[in-house]
């Protein structure tokens, strides 16, 4: 590869084996750093620009320090395919082959493992399903793998499968019951955090009838939606559904459904997460109103819900 090809293609960082490789002196890279042309982030890792140090120049400074067969993955792939919001995160994830040993430094987090990595892009970083796998192990509960699922749901829908298959190869991956009762939710049309409490804290745990999830809609979709009882949940995430644009396709959508003589239902993140037992309640208030013949179900103890409850005060 040309010199500057390979500048180009690493984002202004080289390695001191590629230096010399190419007729660079030790000599000659001491002269570049003391005129200030060059800088030395990593010790044996160059980058030859002044200024600050864009993202994709700083991944390959860390892909180069840690070597043959190195990859970004975790938090920091999962930027990059979008399965996480990109905070700038100061760290980043490395994985390398088991066998060779690099030892993590200040921002910088090495992984290694025993599982083939196939790279993919440039800088080289884990796939979408071998990502999403590597961040749903590190997520601290079921929501936040629904999260991070729905996410790959949205964007890499024929993916789910490749991530089911790797979870099931997956050795000793934590967790990989709940992981897989997750992945089915998404794969069933869950494709939020937000979405997926309302199946399991809402729907499920209160014995109210299941809807079709994403069903298309002029151009949109609906989060569920329950033909039989003309009705249709929708669930608003905060920061999608501040979007102008969204906001009036949501607008255009509900109302083409009341013409439909259909009733639309709208919740946020507050409503599902702290006051569950009273949506469903209303849920199944309207699916009574409209035809629907069975009783909510009490989630758990001081639940308000319940067959005998609901006929007395039904």
């Amino acid at each position: 590869m040309a010199w500057e090809e390979l500048l180009r293609r690493q984002q202004g960082a080289v390695s001191r084996g590629q230096l010399i490789g190419r007729g660079f002196s030790r000599g000659d890279i001491a002269a570049h750093l003391a005129a200030g042309r060059w800088r030395c982030p990593i010790p044996g890792i160059y980058v030859t620009f002044t200024g600050p140090l864009p993202v994709l120049t700083r991944y390959w400074v860390a892909l180069l320090h840690a070597g043959t067969g190195a990859v970004l993955s975790h938090t920091t792939a999962g930027a990059i395919w979008r399965l996480l919001p990109d905070r700038g995160e100061p760290v980043i994830h490395l994985t390398i082959p088991r066998p060779r040993n690099v030892r993590s430094r200040r921002g910088l987090v090495v992984h290694r493992t025993r599982i083939q990595v196939v790279p993919v892009g440039s800088p080289p970083c884990t796939g979408v399903a071998r990502t999403a796998i590597d961040v749903c192990v590190e997520a601290t509960d079921p929501a936040g793998v629904a999260a991070v699922l729905g996410r790959v749901a949205q964007q890499y829908h024929s993916v789910l499968e490749e991530v089911r298959e790797l979870a099931l190869g997956y050795p000793t991956m934590p967790r990989r019951a709940e992981f897989l009762a997750v992945l089915d939710d998404v794969s069933g049309g869950a494709h939020s955090a937000l979405e997926w409490h309302y199946l399991v804290d809402v729907e499920r745990a209160h014995g109210l009838p299941s809807g079709t999830r994403q069903r298309p809609v002029g151009g949109t979709r609906q989060d569920v939606h329950l033909d039989e009882y003309r009705t249709t949940i929708e669930l608003d995430g905060r920061v999608v559904h501040q979007r102008v644009p969204a906001a009036w396709r949501d607008m255009i959508r509900d109302n083409a459904a009341a013409r439909r003589g259909e009733t639309t239902l709208r919740y946020g993140w507050q409503d599902v997460r702290w006051r569950p037992c009273a949506i469903a309640a209303e849920v199944a208030a309207i699916l009574r109103a409209r035809g629907w013949t069975g009783a909510p179900t009490a989630c758990g103890p001081g639940c308000p819900l319940g067959p005998l409850e609901w006929t007395r005060s039904g």
